[in-house]
């Protein structure tokens, strides 16, 4: 499990490809090595990634041909990709719960300025959207954010200069292609409620 909140970028610096998927080495950036382990999980633009090797200023990781087809963005290199530690059951939810598995790939419809924050414009499939509620939480790129506004086939969302500064979402522009992950807890109402009592 994951908060949403960005512990540091990193940059895909390697891409190798293998007949179950690719193998993709990233310089983490400023993500702080000393308490992980092979083994361990990093959320990946969004995506929960095991590690399979780490050692200097690297680390590296599979994704499945499954997980490619349902994601954006990991098998690109030169991408930078926010990254966050799975988290432990002591630490502050700054964020909300985000499991790190990819409901669907949105893409970008708006990035602007709006004084000194941005609005982001979001194109998301339809199926998507029922679970997307305004002023309700939802994940991009694995970024714990807030909605502001909703329609049809669009949710808009404000980023502040911390989240601009913090995150890999200031490389974004119109027609980029984004991981989404709604709030898990729309999903289990929607469950409960279509069972019969």
């Amino acid at each position: 499990m994951f908060t949403g909140i960005i512990e540091a970028v990193g940059e895909i610096k390697k891409v190798t490809s293998l007949e179950s998927g690719i193998r993709i080495e990233i310089a983490p950036g400023r993500l702080d090595l000393c308490d992980v382990c092979i083994g361990d999980s990093i959320a990946t633009n969004g995506v929960c990634l095991t590690i399979i090797a780490l050692g200097g200023c690297m680390i590296a990781m599979e994704v499945s041909r499954e997980t490619l087809n349902c994601t954006q963005g990991l098998d690109i290199q030169g991408r930078r990709v926010n990254l966050e530690k799975a988290m432990r059951l002591s630490d502050r939810v700054g964020g909300h719960l985000v499991s790190g598995h990819v409901d669907g790939v949105g893409k970008v419809a708006k990035f602007e300025p709006v004084g000194e924050n941005c609005l982001l414009a979001i194109k998301a499939p339809v199926s998507l959207l029922k679970y997307v509620v305004k002023k309700g939480s939802i994940a991009v790129n694995g970024v714990s954010l807030t909605v502001n506004w909703i329609a049809e086939d669009e949710f808009r969302v404000n980023l502040v200069p911390h989240t601009l500064t913090m995150t890999a979402l200031r490389d974004l522009k119109s027609d980029t292609k984004v991981n989404l992950e709604v709030d898990m807890l729309a999903r289990y109402v929607e469950r409960l409620a279509s069972k019969s009592v």
